[in-house]
């Protein structure tokens, strides 16, 4: 015969926690698994893109390390890597924000393109911003964090500095991303499924529909509506 386990046991409360955590985690967050889910294949493709843009400029361009201009109060330089860096971002930031709109948060039918870019931009370009500092560590040669040269000697493409770190400085600042989009780009979007998820908001939305639609049925017939039928008759 099975033994059953007693009421408040510590067994029975540890799986009561566990099953109350697996709720919570795979349920009633389900839809943000499947959000982040698309948002990191959406990334994936976006690193890509911005390999693939910051290699294309790199080869059209002159040596990486060679400076543009000085910072003002500093002994610091921008350098090309940084505008590779950021032309790279650019590309990748456009091919992300129109495959977010019309797949991960379907947002195409609601606010208009420009209203809805310029704050994934500017989300964009936060991070960007960091992921320029963190690129400049990664590669200034007297920084604690630079990559090291006798492994990455630029040989081959496999062993450019740039690259590798490129693709640190993308790991780096996509979670920052993800959560601010969700957030306030596509914010808009997030409350419009949670209205529609909410059943007592469907039914208010469809009752109130129904209710129109009989109103103007009733005026097009020319037949008086309940509040008309119960109005007392002037004398």
């Amino acid at each position: 015969m099975r033994s059953q386990v007693p009421r408040g046991s510590p067994d029975r409360r540890y799986a009561a926690r566990v099953s109350r955590l697996r709720e919570y985690l795979f349920v009633r967050h389900r839809h943000n698994w499947l959000l982040l889910v698309r948002f990191g294949l959406v990334g994936a493709s976006g690193v890509v893109v911005n390999l693939a843009t910051l290699i294309l400029v790199k080869r059209l361009g002159t040596d990486p390390d060679h400076a543009i201009i000085g910072l003002p109060w500093s002994d610091y330089n921008l350098r090309w890597y940084h505008a590779y860096s950021t032309v790279a971002f650019l590309v990748a930031n456009l091919w992300n924000f129109q495959l977010n709109r019309t797949w991960t948060f379907r947002s195409e039918r609601h606010p208009a393109w420009w209203r809805e870019y310029w704050p994934f931009l500017t989300v964009g370009l936060l991070g960007q911003v960091a992921g320029l500092l963190l690129l400049t560590l990664l590669m200034h040669p007297h920084s604690p964090l630079a990559l090291p040269t006798d492994l990455l000697d630029d040989t081959t493409g496999l062993r450019t500095r740039l690259y590798w770190a490129q693709l640190l400085v993308i790991a780096v600042v996509t979670p920052l991303s993800f959560v601010l989009n969700k957030l306030w780009t596509f914010a808009a979007v997030r409350t419009r499924h949670s209205e529609l998820a909410d059943p007592v908001h469907t039914e208010a939305v469809l009752h109130g529909s129904m209710a129109d639609s009989v109103g103007e049925a009733d005026a097009d017939l020319g037949e008086p509506t309940d509040t008309q039928a119960t109005e007392p008759a002037a004398h």
